[in-house]
């Protein structure tokens, strides 16, 4: 804005350097009012700015729920049959006797 004050003074004043030619003289132009500024009309949009620059990577994942049980196993197979005993001895003898009846 002091630009524009200074550039109209400066072309007043030679402007009436101009006009006076037969006695040059150098006048002081007294500032006027300051100057209004009137906006202009918008101008053309400017140009389509460039692609921006690929995001980064996201954060991992949580970890999966723990899977099923699974199915029980089958069952083995049987056993060998184990070799038949040793017979007994025939000189030893064994008595059982029933309990005593309980005291009342």
């Amino acid at each position: 804005m002091k630009t524009f004050v200074f550039t109209s003074a400066a072309l007043a004043a030679l402007t009436l350097t101009l006009a006076a030619c037969d006695r040059p003289t150098v006048v002081a132009v007294p500032a006027s009012s300051p100057a209004v500024v009137v906006p202009g009309p918008a101008g053309p949009a400017g140009a389509t700015g460039s692609t921006g620059s690929t995001g980064s990577t996201g954060s991992t994942g949580s970890t999966g729920a723990p899977g099923s049980q699974g199915v029980p196993g089958y069952q083995g197979a049987d056993g060998s049959k184990g070799e038949p005993g040793k017979p007994g001895d025939s000189s030893t003898t064994v008595i059982v006797t029933p309990p005593a009846p309980p005291k009342q």
